[in-house]
């Protein structure tokens, strides 16, 4: 899941600097991928090994057909890591997607300024991916990170584990919904269709 959202973090300020100019699209290049692939993972290994030397721990999710941290400990030490989780593996990477596709947006907005009737037409494509995006991000992690939250720090046995099926399972399918989107809604990529 954490790869999940740092690459989702990742692709969106890729694609904010490839198409404002920043750095340039080149496809016989690979050392870029390959960087972001590597970040994205390295920082991903950051947030879940501390359990296995002691930080929080992991356990049975839900029903017991899955596994996660330890949401249901309140110690200090589990609590502490749920809210670095939170921080730094959902809040962070949402800002970086809101913050890179908003900058995404400005960058075509004020080119379609220039190109009037096709500039208009790329700039609501691109709205409309943008949102699109957004929200599957907040319907995929909100519902989970939402009922991990109250898990920690609500009452003992408020979520059941039949309550925390749909979140967990929205969460890890939700690495399937960014490349249909982008398929659907990049017009260069559905032509290709």
């Amino acid at each position: 899941g954490i790869v999940s959202l740092t690459s989702l973090a990742v692709l969106s300020y890729e694609r904010y600097c490839t198409m404002t100019g920043t750095t340039q699209a080149d496809t016989t290049n690979y050392r870029k991928t390959w960087t972001g692939i590597i970040l994205s993972w390295t920082y991903s290994l950051v947030w879940t090994v501390p359990p296995l030397f002691g930080w929080s721990s992991y356990g049975p999710e839900g029903p017991g057909t899955t596994c996660s941290v330890n949401w249901h400990s309140k110690d200090a030490n589990n609590v502490s890591y749920i809210i670095c989780l939170f921080i730094f593996c959902l809040v962070i990477p949402f800002v970086i997607i809101v913050y890179s596709y908003g900058k995404l947006l400005c960058a075509v907005r004020q080119v379609s300024g220039i190109n009037k009737g096709m500039g208009r037409t790329r700039e609501q494509r691109i709205l409309i991916m943008v949102v699109v995006m957004i929200i599957c991000f907040l319907l995929c992690w909100l519902p989970y990170a939402t009922v991990a939250l109250i898990a920690t720090f609500g009452k003992p046995g408020l979520i059941t584990p039949a309550a925390s099926i749909i979140p967990s399972i929205l969460a890890k399918s939700s690495t399937v919904y960014n490349p249909i989107i982008y398929i659907f809604l990049n017009k260069q990529v559905s032509e290709m269709l």
